[in-house]
């Protein structure tokens, strides 16, 4: 819980200056519509922000709100432009001798076009050259159609670039464990709250996240080792790959002849997460600092000028390795001193509660817990290298949480004298305790509507003290959900953007069945018959415009696949119950649309082998479903 100190403006330094300096012009009005009129992105919904700050928000917090609140067109410096503001990240626009590189594209492609329509009603239309994703994170690729030049085909001839491992790392994120991250970033980002004082006040990274179209357009240049360079149209670009850290693929590059530096997500304006709580894999924060180090030697000799994908630039050599230094110092000394806690026998949790920066990381102002926090970054280094299991073997093998709360709850004389102890707790100030009592309670008893009205308050005054945008946003979303009338569902917001396809055209035939193995339903698919079998066949599927056979198995609930050389005959090929035969647009169109009148003809075998695998897929009944609506 934070101090409330409204009387006086935290001290921001240069924030407020950076945030603004350079502005060209805004949006009128700054709303974006999608084809259907629908609104996707609003800054009026934020006007409250420019008061002060109330009670029920951290005054910190309210004036990261406030700084990611100024919106539009800013020139970083001659020749680069950012917009900022329309989106949770930021679009970057490098002009060349006949056009534009665009990096980072935001998430949706209606506020990527938007943001691009803005830069040239003030800088004049020019085409775009090439596309920088800078990192494998749905906004700085997701929109990527909206400034990309229309194609038939899905083909590009110009470049898009990015780092290698880039389309493994989307993939594995968006669409591997897309819909359960999209649930959790419904809590983390606030999406079903209401903007206010009382409700959101943004992230800390920025604002909200859009809920356009987005799009994974795979990148057709990547970079692949530190000191690569490229010249788009007449601009020279110096990359640094950085794996590992904010993103297990991203890269930072440097603009010589503008003497700028794109720190891409390593370096913002706010501590960053070593883990998110949306779900991600654990970041390696020692190679964080060790790649902030790295960048201070290679480009900061004599930069001019700092930017990122979030947030505002910082001007000035002497500005910028300060901003790097800090930075690199946060991410060691979080990682170094959990390391040494830890071996010193100490869990994460303990850890957690006992660790302080020291005074001049604590005190900057952008290294504040405003995205990531101190907290749960120091227990995601901890899990990195102990996994979940904290030593102690009372909890190898705990019982689930609602089973766990009801012999609480009985231990403890009901879920009416929990709800009493509870509010001795929240009498004393201890509101954590008393969210944990009453979390039992509503584990036990989910429809016990003073216990679930009790934790609903307790989550509201601590998302009130959070000084973290996303723990806020997670504690206020818990209390609106609990207080949400009993049988009357609210919408649960992960639909904020449409849904990333999981079969994308432009993906590889791998990473199609890499994206489909997750799909299929184990349990069903490995159901024994009378005679003890379960589903198992193999499936050859020759694509001769890639030279190529893939062998895709089925066998004990699972989906697995390989590749070779059509000429090859390896264990398996000649097992196969069905072979089929198909150019790539076809394989798409069965597996993405279920359009099984494709390939009817490009058969030898069991068709009915196909049909069963689509059916386990689960592809079959929507696309039936949707064809009957007239969508496909």
């Amino acid at each position: 819980m934070a101090s409330k100190s409204h009387e006086v403006l935290p001290n921001d330094g240069n924030a407020t200056k950076n945030a603004s300096r350079g502005l060209i012009a805004t949006l009128h009005p700054p709303v974006i519509r999608d084809s259907s009129g629908n609104i996707i992105w609003n800054n009026n919904d934020y006007s409250f922000l420019d008061v002060t700050c109330p009670e029920t928000v951290d005054p910190k917090l309210w004036r990261q709100g406030q700084l990611t609140n100024i919106h539009g067109l800013f020139e970083v410096t001659a020749g680069i432009y950012q917009v900022r503001g329309y989106d949770i990240s930021n679009m970057t626009i490098i002009e060349g001798k006949t056009g534009v590189i665009v990096m980072d594209p935001l998430i949706s492609s209606e506020c990527a076009r938007a943001a691009y329509n803005l830069y040239s009603k003030h800088r004049g239309g020019r085409p775009v050259k090439a596309v920088i994703y800078s990192h494998s994170h749905i906004d700085h690729y997701g929109g990527a159609l909206g400034v990309l030049p229309e194609s038939s085909t899905g083909q590009y001839d110009i470049p898009i670039i990015a780092p290698e491992g880039f389309m493994e790392e989307a993939t594995s994120e968006a669409i591997f464990v897309g819909p359960i991250m999209r649930k959790r970033a419904v809590s983390m980002y606030g999406n079903t709250l209401p903007k206010g004082p009382k409700g959101q006040v943004g992230v800390g990274l920025g604002l909200a996240t859009s809920r356009g179209t987005t799009s994974l357009i795979p990148p057709n240049d990547l970079i692949k080792t530190t000191s690569e360079e490229r010249v788009i149209d007449g601009v020279k670009i110096i990359f640094q790959m950085v794996p590992e850290t904010e993103a297990p693929a991203e890269i930072n590059f440097y603009l010589p002849n503008h003497k700028a530096l794109c720190i891409s997500e390593c370096a913002t304006n706010n501590m960053h997460n070593i883990i998110t709580l949306r779900g991600a894999l654990v970041r390696d924060a020692k190679k964080w600092s060790k790649h902030l180090d790295e960048t201070i030697d290679l480009f900061c000799h004599d930069a001019e000028v700092l930017f990122a994908g979030h947030h505002w630039p910082t001007w000035g050599r002497e500005d910028i390795v300060k901003l790097i230094s800090e930075q690199r110092d946060l991410y060691a000394y979080m990682h170094d001193q959990t390391v040494r806690m830890m071996n010193l026998g100490y869990n994460g949790t303990e850890i957690a509660e006992q660790m302080t920066l020291p005074p001049t990381l604590a005190n900057a102002w952008h290294l504040q817990g405003f995205y990531g926090s101190l907290s749960h970054n120091v227990k995601a280094i901890y899990q990195r290298y102990m996994t979940w299991f904290d030593g102690n073997p009372a909890n190898l093998w705990k019982h689930p949480p609602k089973e766990e709360a009801k012999r609480y709850v009985a231990c403890m004389g009901g879920v009416d004298a929990v709800v009493g102890k509870a509010a001795g707790f929240v009498a004393d100030g201890d509101l954590r305790f008393a969210a944990t009592l009453l979390d039992h309670a509503v584990a036990a008893e989910p429809t016990h509507t003073e216990a679930k009205n009790s934790l609903a308050d307790v989550y509201e005054k601590l998302g009130f003290g959070a000084e973290n945008a996303t723990w806020r946003n997670f504690y206020l979303t818990a209390a609106q959900r609990l207080r949400a009338a009993a049988g009357a569902r609210k919408r649960d917001g992960s639909g904020q953007f449409k849904k990333l396809a999981s079969i994308n055209p432009g993906s590889t035939i791998e990473q199609w069945l890499d994206a489909l193995s997750v799909e299929l339903d184990g349990p069903r698919a490995s159901r024994v018959d009378a005679s003890g079998r379960s589903p198992s066949f193999t499936i050859l599927l020759k694509v001769p415009s890639e030279d190529a056979t893939h062998l895709v198995r089925l066998s004990n609930g699972t989906l697995s696949h390989r590749r070779q050389i059509q000429e090859q005959n390896t264990p398996g090929m000649n097992e196969a119950g069905l072979t089929l035969t198909v150019a790539k647009q076809d394989l798409y169109q069965l597996l993405a649309k279920a359009r099984l009148d494709v390939v009817k003809t490009k058969y030898r075998g069991d068709f009915r082998v196909l049909e069963t695998l689509l059916d386990l897929l689960n592809i079959l009944q929507p696309a039936a479903a949707e064809r009957a609506t007239g969508k496909l």
